[in-house]
């Protein structure tokens, strides 16, 4: 019988995770999760559960004790230091609570840098940066510097940053941690409509139940992996 054509590999693939901290407690063990593009799962917890730890783990910053993390189809234990810092370069999206913008850099530059690090003429990085912060509502901010805005504006650009480069996967950690709750509400909006758009999946990890209801999916991260949340 004929076949159709294969099925695009999912933006991330988790199985089986375990992972433990020195000294040898158990943070999780049996984590599986699996993302289709577009989508958007927040993971809550307590604090010390590891959390951040997994976002460590997806980006391949840390590895886990067993189990397999697939980026787009790529299992992260095949790849070498070298192969592991280009897929996190290539396909993935980062979003911190404490922003991560360079204070010496425009606007545009900082969205820019993605696009750079690949090798990216600095001329067409640049127009493709101010095209994102057109997409955030920082029409001609590009040459402005970080200490010019505010810190809604500031999570924009992070937003911008993460997805210049169209990755398959973003991480995002608490990113309206440090945002008044109307300042998060609109930078939540914005972030789900502009990965929705791009069709990148989004892992976001936070304390907040207004951030979490933004999301496709909400999860607890327990010792025995991923549970879905009783509302």
């Amino acid at each position: 019988m004929p076949t159709g054509p294969t099925p695009p590999a999912p933006p991330l693939l988790i199985s089986d995770l375990a992972k433990s901290v020195p000294g040898g407690r158990l943070l999780f063990s049996d984590l599986a999760l699996q993302l289709a593009p577009g989508e958007i799962v927040a993971v809550m917890g307590e604090s010390g559960v590891g959390k951040s730890t997994l976002l460590n783990l997806v980006a391949g910053l840390d590895r886990p004790d067993a189990g397999r993390i697939e980026i787009d189809g790529v299992d992260l234990a095949a790849l070498d230091d070298d192969a592991r810092t280009g897929l996190r370069r290539d396909r993935i999206g980062f979003v911190f609570q404490a922003f991560h913008i360079l204070p010496h850099l425009t606007l545009a530059q900082n969205v820019a840098l993605p696009l750079i690090l690949a090798r990216r003429r600095e001329t067409e990085a640049l127009i493709e940066a101010n095209a994102m912060l057109d997409r955030v509502g920082l029409t001609g901010r590009g040459a402005d510097f970080p200490a010019q805005v505010s810190g809604g504006e500031m999570q924009r650009i992070a937003l911008a940053r993460a997805l210049v480069h169209r990755p398959a996967l973003v991480l995002a950690d608490e990113p309206t941690g440090n945002l008044d709750p109307q300042t998060a509400d609109v930078i939540l909006s914005l972030l789900c409509e502009r990965l929705r758009a791009s069709r990148a999946a989004a892992v976001i990890v936070t304390h907040s139940e207004r951030a979490a209801a933004a999301a496709d999916r909400v999860l607890i991260l327990t010792s025995r992996g991923l549970v879905a949340h009783e509302h």
